[in-house]
């Protein structure tokens, strides 16, 4: 994977109304420029990339979520990228499957839906580092899902039940531009 066409990927998106958003993505390149290796999950300083996946349900409207086992939080199913990952949003596509057992609609390259820089705790040896994590928009072709050792649950939320997970707003807002874009003609 190289750091350079990740970069580009980052540095196009671009969403001037979201400051989170702004201040993750200058963090995340600046983790590409200046890192000796940014994909490497042995990088805690000062973080290291990670990919999540934003999986709309086959409706098109429900969120697919996990009920994270070591932080004990509803979260989209992502993680750490493996070497055999081709490209960023293989990293993706990887991890949600392997969370959820999901099946994903074939995508040559998914859309960027978000990016956030978030604080994990240490751990086992590992220091408290930061991911800076690609979020991808995938799309379901089925409803079935499975539970993996990471998770306590997995399941499909509506919109509406988002304050019972206790979604964090980065989320909320992938998840609000993805329908948008979903939505326009």
């Amino acid at each position: 994977m190289d750091p350079q066409t990740v970069a580009a990927l980052v540095d196009s998106f671009h969403v001037p109304s979201d400051g989170a958003l702004s201040k993750s993505r200058e963090l995340t390149l600046y983790l590409l420029a200046c890192t000796p290796d940014p994909f490497s999950r042995h990088q805690f300083t000062p973080g290291h990339i990670t990919a999540t996946g934003l999986v709309l349900a086959p409706d098109g409207e429900r969120l697919l979520l996990i009920h994270h086992r070591r932080l004990d939080r509803w979260l989209l199913p992502g993680g750490h990228v493996d070497r055999a990952d081709a490209e960023i949003w293989d990293t993706a596509r990887r991890e949600v499957i392997e969370e959820t057992g999901v099946q994903l609609a074939a995508d040559a390259q998914p859309r960027l839906a978000g990016l956030d820089v978030h604080g994990i705790p240490g751990k086992r040896g590992e220091p408290y580092h930061l991911h800076h994590d690609l979020i991808f928009h995938f799309r379901a072709v089925a409803e079935e899902l499975e539970v993996s050792e990471e998770s306590r649950a997995v399941l499909w939320s509506a919109a509406g039940s988002f304050d019972i997970y206790e979604l964090p707003p980065n989320i909320r807002l992938a998840y609000a531009r993805v329908r948008e874009l979903s939505s326009s003609p």
